[in-house]
């Protein structure tokens, strides 16, 4: 009889996660939101270990962005009267970097994987080592998985629901909807529209 008195019912545990989750749900966004301070303009987001953010442009980060710095923490940088957009949905996972002097634009419901390095900008010239190179815009559409440690060079775009193989780098243009690969990534096949 005493058993049944326990406040461990499976509806008490169930309202307990409940709670614990909505807790922790309710830290992230508010960790997320001290993070990006800087930024100018933020949704809902989540953010899970550290984030550092450097914004001296226009910096826009989508509803239900997720970053996961709990590893090594991300780091985002916008430089004078640079831009750089995270469309709503997406997910950085730890260790990424992304850098925008002039654009970086990056789609809708995007996975970018760990140690991910985006730049619009080599930040040296070649011949005038202190001088910052030549930035070309970044974009990456909508649904676009890069897996882990691909490096998008300035001037790359990847296009709708492409996938970017691990240890790739993306210079150029990647299709939609294809797998692509390698050093520098290339297309390795199509992929076909019922997935």
């Amino acid at each position: 009889m005493g058993a049944l008195l326990k406040p461990t019912s499976v509806v008490s545990r169930v309202h307990n996660r409940g709670l614990r989750w909505s807790l922790q749900a309710a830290y992230q966004v508010l960790h997320a939101r001290w993070a990006l301070r800087e930024a100018t303009s933020v949704g809902t987001v989540r953010l899970r270990g550290r984030l550092k953010l450097r914004n001296a442009g226009r910096t826009i980060i989508g509803d239900r962005v997720r970053f996961d710095g709990t590893v090594v923490p991300l780091d985002l940088a916008c430089g004078e009267g640079a831009s750089l957009e995270i469309g709503e949905g997406t997910f950085l996972n730890y260790g990424s970097s992304i850098g925008a002097l002039a654009h970086v634009s990056i789609g809708r419901n995007c996975d970018i994987g760990q140690y991910a390095i985006i730049l619009d900008n080599d930040f040296h010239s070649t011949d005038r080592h202190s001088e910052p190179g030549v930035s070309r815009p970044v974009f990456i559409g909508d649904d676009v998985w890069i897996g882990a440690r691909v490096a998008v060079l300035p001037g790359a775009t990847i296009g709708q629901g492409a996938v970017i193989g691990a240890h790739s780098v993306v210079r150029g243009e990647i299709p939609p909807r294809t797998l692509a690969a390698g050093v520098p990534a290339r297309v390795i096949r199509y992929l076909d529209a019922a997935t």
